[in-house]
């Protein structure tokens, strides 16, 4: 009896906590600010080629790219018109919510906007990309199920001084009604160019489930932030975001098992030599005299050939043991920045880091918050800076305003 007595507390105690909060704020504020940050970087370089990439200058016209969105069911605004006005607004909506995800603005409807643009503009050229944009456009869905603006955002202080006013942020919002009613009105308008084009719906519908949510999560912090119905939609948001950090994990894992296993499968990673061959092709030699260092030693290429695919491989099996696992970590991330160096890939780079980023531990990124918070204190002039809120303000704050 007593051991049942134990399990069962155990059980209670998990889903407490699974239910209770919405974990891992920093880790999902740091994969919000890697993710939108690397796309972002991402379209600013690529601007003066936009035409050529994504829009009607492509070598994959627009009707091939309606052709294969009609067979595969993706979803894509880019095929409602190939008209040059309509891809030069889509693209800057994607470049401006990028920025505004970021910076932690509006995150809910930020998140939507970036999925949006992620899935459109990728969805329209399905060969362009180097690896990273298939992670970002995993990790596009799965941001708009995490609470990731609890911290380091726009929200997050905004609720906070909400908070220490004493006021309901609901109650003195302004901007989230008037953009929610926008963003329902650019939605009716797209659910029937989508049924007239005949894109994916699931994306559409999607949509509209966050919508209603949303505005729903604004009557009830409006009229009854105190009742059990609060409570309830809380619970629920905090089940929906662990349950999304989660799934990252287990897809960051995947991303590195799957990578790992079928470079062991070939004979060029099996001698160790996989790594000579790319350093040898002008697409990956943005330093000719880097590549050539390396390539000069066979030692060097066989180790770096061999600690790669230990890396992967390993990896998944390392989240058992909290010092292995950090160890290794750091090592993967400087693997990445070498790889944006040596090859030349700086966004798949920039991806694959955001994407580890999910496993730092929250003492190291608690220190590096802080320690930019004192950067940032030191550059202010004295006498005009205000004190920071305080982060246990900013958890207790965030709820109000951060559905």
């Amino acid at each position: 009896m007593r051991r049942g007595n134990g399990f069962d507390r155990k059980v209670a105690d998990a889903l407490q906590r699974i239910t209770a909060a919405a974990l891992g704020p920093y880790q999902s504020a740091v994969v919000r600010i890697g993710f939108a940050g690397a796309w972002l970087c991402f379209l600013v370089r690529e601007l003066p080629h936009r035409q050529e990439l994504y829009g009607p200058d492509s070598p994959w016209a627009w009707d091939m790219a309606r052709r294969l969105v009609a067979g595969n069911d993706a979803f894509t605004v880019l095929v409602w018109g190939d008209g040059v006005l309509w891809f030069e607004c889509v693209y800057a909506l994607s470049v401006a919510s990028s920025l505004l995800l970021m910076l932690g603005w509006r995150t809910r409807a930020m998140s939507a906007l970036f999925m949006v643009g992620v899935l459109s503009l990728q969805n329209r050229s399905i060969f362009m990309g180097d690896g990273g944009d298939n992670v970002i456009h995993l990790m596009a869905l799965y941001l708009v199920f995490t609470r990731c603006a609890q911290v380091w955002s726009l929200d997050a202080r905004r609720a906070a001084r909400a908070a220490r006013a004493g006021d309901g942020a609901a109650s003195r919002d302004r901007t989230g009604p008037v953009l929610w009613c926008l963003l329902g009105f650019g939605l009716l308008v797209g659910t029937f160019l989508s049924l007239s084009h005949r894109p994916g719906l699931l994306v559409p519908l999607l949509l509209w489930v966050l919508w209603l949510a949303q505005g729903l999560w604004w009557a009830v912090s409006r009229y009854a932030a105190r009742s059990q119905s609060h409570t309830l939609l809380d619970v629920i948001a905090n089940l929906v975001h662990n349950t999304a950090l989660v799934v990252i994990m287990a897809e960051v894992c995947v991303i590195y098992a799957t990578a790992g296993w079928y470079k062991v499968q070939g004979s060029r990673w099996q001698d160790g030599t996989a790594l000579y061959y790319p350093l040898k092709l002008d697409y990956f030699t943005p330093w000719p005299g880097l590549s050539e260092l390396l390539a000069a030693s066979g030692t060097m290429v066989m180790l770096l050939t061999y600690g790669t695919v230990i890396v992967q491989v390993a990896f998944p099996f390392t989240l058992f043991n909290r010092r292995v696992k950090n160890v290794l970590l750091v090592v993967m991330m400087v693997e990445h920045a070498a790889i944006a160096v040596v090859l030349g890939l700086p966004f798949f780079s920039l991806a694959m880091i955001a994407a580890d980023a999910v496993f730092l531990p929250t003492a190291f990124l608690v220190w590096l918050g802080a320690a930019a918070a004192r950067g940032r204190a030191r550059l202010r002039p004295r006498g005009r800076g205000r004190e920071a809120p305080r982060q246990h303000e900013q958890h207790t704050a965030h709820r109000t305003l951060v559905g």
